[in-house]
């Protein structure tokens, strides 16, 4: 009878065990909201031990997940999306960026007076701080600031000034320069930006276009740069510095011809984003447009990658995905290793300028090519394309 007894504690105390991995698996493992495509099924692992008490409503369901003896674990909300259809691009485009307002990059001392001075930094601004307005009127370039401090004849200056999520204003006193006789504020600005990406979709139905999947940001400063308005246009690749251990290479290119192919309406920490212009999106691409996977669906395995070394073209590569990562980092969600052999002995593996790359995994776009891995040329990140269409909005 003891021997019989013991043996019900210890089953009592597997099954208290097993319920309360189950209790923890449900709590930490198990989101409360999923968004899938039509057609999809949620994942949950537990089997045949977690009833679920689905309740269905217009645009998804909820389902209560109960364990065994009726016990109520967790309710998750299940909203059901028609899976959308993108054209993977490849094509390398080149951007003409204008800020909103102007970025603060760099300080220089005026000698006034005999004495070396700074009004820019008196004033209490930083490196990467926009100045966005000068006494009410918005700041559309550098030449404008310029202009509005040669006027100033010391004549304090009311600056709006945009600081991270911030904003506050600044009062600025230019001083009289010995060396030219001309009112300065003692601070180096830039109101642009030129450079090329590499194109990771484009929307038929829309003509919404998104590349880089990562932000342009001010060569001095690092910061996102706020967009004021801007353009891409066509490039041709027309050489590359090969990558090596310590020094990730990159793709070089030149602007084909002023010819507008689309317009930017948005530099996000996720990319950058636009409308085709006229609607002619043939420069992007001929592939096929295929079905966008949702981070659940996104596994380490083989994939491809599509992407132009040399003129306009976009060219497949092979790739493997080493690492899916569930974390909140949004340009990092994927470790990938470039496995094609003729990718490999043209580049060394990933450059500066392919950012952007469409990755294709299971007939899907998946995502897009973020970072190279400077110690490791033939590795580096990738962004879910789910991230990026949540900031197309």
């Amino acid at each position: 009878m003891k021997t019989a007894a013991r043996i019900l504690v210890c089953l009592m105390v597997v099954a208290a065990m097993g319920l309360g991995s189950l209790l923890l698996y449900l709590h930490y493992g198990v989101s409360d909201h999923y968004i899938l495509w039509e057609g999809e099924e949620l994942p949950l692992q537990g089997g045949s031990l977690i009833d679920r008490r689905v309740t269905q409503q217009q645009n998804g369901y909820s389902i209560e997940l109960v364990l065994p003896g009726g016990i109520p674990a967790k309710t998750v909300q299940v909203d059901i999306d028609q899976r959308r259809m993108l054209v993977p691009s490849g094509a390398p485009f080149g951007v003409k960026m204008f800020t909103r307002g102007v970025i603060v990059v760099g300080f220089s001392d005026i000698t006034a007076n005999g004495q070396r001075q700074n009004p820019a930094r008196k004033a209490g601004l930083e490196a990467g701080d926009v100045i966005l307005e000068i006494d009410g009127e918005p700041v559309n370039g550098n030449r404008m600031l310029g202009q509005k401090v040669a006027a100033s004849h010391g004549e304090p200056l009311q600056l709006l000034v945009q600081r991270d999520e911030r904003q506050m204003m600044l009062p600025l006193f230019p001083v009289f320069a010995d060396n030219d006789n001309t009112w300065r504020a003692g601070i180096w600005v830039r109101d642009s930006s030129a450079g090329i990406g590499t194109m990771t979709y484009w929307d038929p139905a829309t003509g919404d276009f998104a590349g880089l999947g990562h932000p342009i940001c001010d060569v001095d400063t690092g910061e996102l740069m706020p967009l004021s308005n801007g353009q891409i246009v066509g490039v041709e690749i027309t050489g590359l510095e090969k990558g090596e251990c310590g020094d990730p290479g990159e793709l070089q290119g030149s602007f084909i011809n002023d010819e507008l192919l689309g317009e930017l309406t948005d530099n996000t920490e996720t990319g950058i984003y636009g409308q085709v212009a006229g609607g002619d999106a043939d420069y992007f691409g001929s592939a096929e447009a295929l079905p966008v996977a949702s981070a659940q669906e996104v596994q380490p395995g083989p994939a491809v990658i599509y992407t132009t070394i040399s003129g306009s073209v976009p060219q497949q590569y092979s790739i493997e995905i080493e690492k899916v990562s569930s974390s909140s980092h949004t340009t990092r969600n994927m470790v990938i290793h470039v496995t094609d052999p003729q990718l490999l002995t043209a580049t060394g593996g990933i450059l500066q300028g392919m950012s952007g790359s469409p990755i294709i995994q299971d007939s899907k776009l998946i995502g897009a090519v973020t970072h190279v891995l400077v110690n490791d040329p033939t590795r580096g990140y990738g962004i879910f394309i789910e991230n990026m269409l949540d900031a197309a909005g």
